[in-house]
């Protein structure tokens, strides 16, 4: 069984318009991500002063946090157009060309999933983020020659969730990088807060923060339980959103206390219950539990490490004692049972 599509951090294609109008447009509109914010402001500010385009900047971190959001904030208070583009989509080196000479001065052009760009076409982005110059070859064999041509200087704002997969050139060529981490529970019930005055949606605090509680620190997913716990109060409710109205909501969706689904439990549940808590590879983990090593690495083990549930060492993943107690498991039992 996957991961509750209710907690996947990946946008869903329906989702994307209403995200759009959710989304903050300025750097005083943003919660959370607080030293992001204020780096983010010294860096505007200071391009803003000099009359020039703002510095290639890349935003890495789990899936979710806001790095769509940030680009777009960046280009609002610059005062520049943004050109959105993803990895995948740039397949060849010439289509990356046909969008650089399209650009315009201090236009910004946002990458997703930088990381998946082909070697080929960083090869024709390396000399257009540093000297603002696209080179090309015309003709083929000897008679082939290099034509530069000048580029207006703009941005390139990146984002990764994989930073370790960016190539060492491309990852130099950003002189800002920021990382997006996981968010507090008191900021991710002020969005949840924001957006629900947005849907015109009635919410008690204490419904909000029992949305916030299970958001699992990412924005993404704390508004995608909201949405989905206002379609239950409107159904099963009087159409106000109250704690326990939030409870039962999310409990019907499998979702417990602390934003763990049946995927985050059955994880924990092979450390503990077939690997005596661990440690344990992660091949061995997901080959016992009949699921892909990367979903597990990506999407699940985040924000169990955040949590404090599992522990990553050189030998594998361990269950901590915080995710026995969570799961109502006895600790000493495995510690003994880790002496045989």
């Amino acid at each position: 069984m996957s991961q509750n599509p209710n907690l996947s951090p990946e946008a869903e294609p329906e989702e994307v318009v209403l995200d759009r109008a959710l989304r903050p447009q300025r750097l005083d509109d943003l919660i959370g991500q607080e030293r992001v914010r204020e780096n983010l402001r010294i860096l505007i500010e200071a391009a803003k002063g000099r009359h020039e385009p703002l510095e290639h900047t890349l935003f890495y971190g789990p899936p979710g946090l806001g790095k769509t959001t940030l680009a777009h904030i960046c280009a609002n208070e610059i005062g520049a157009p943004i050109r959105i583009t993803a990895g995948p989509a740039i397949e060849r080196a010439g289509d990356l060309a046909a969008i650089l000479s399209n650009l315009h001065e201090k236009e910004v052009l946002f990458i997703d999933e930088i990381h998946r760009l082909g070697k080929v076409v960083e090869e024709i982005l390396y000399p257009a983020m540093e000297d603002f110059a696209l080179d090309l070859i015309i003709g083929q064999g000897p008679g082939a020659r290099t034509v530069r041509l000048s580029l207006p200087r703009f941005t390139v704002i990146g984002a990764t969730t994989r930073l370790a997969l960016l190539s060492a050139p491309l990852r130099t060529r950003f002189g800002a990088v920021y990382r997006l981490d996981f968010y507090e529970q008191a900021a991710l019930a002020e969005i949840v807060e924001r957006a629900a005055r947005s849907l015109k949606v009635q919410m008690a605090p204490e419904g909000r923060d029992e949305i916030a509680r299970r958001g699992r620190g990412t924005p993404r997913v704390a508004l995608r339980l909201l949405r989905r716990v206002r379609d239950y109060a409107q159904v099963r409710g009087d159409g106000v959103i109250t704690a326990q109205t939030a409870a039962e909501a999310l409990a019907l969706l499998e979702i417990d206390g602390r934003g763990l689904d049946d995927l985050d439990r059955r994880v924990l549940r092979a450390i503990i219950e077939k690997f005596a808590g661990g440690p344990v590879g992660l091949e061995t983990i997901a080959a016992s539990i009949g699921e892909a090593p990367d979903t597990i690495m990506d999407v699940v083990e985040p924000y169990l490490l955040q949590l404090g549930f599992l522990d990553r060492t050189p030998r594998g993943r361990a269950a901590t004692r915080l995710a026995y107690e969570h799961l109502e498991i006895p600790y000493e039992r495995a510690e003994q049972a880790t002496l045989f």
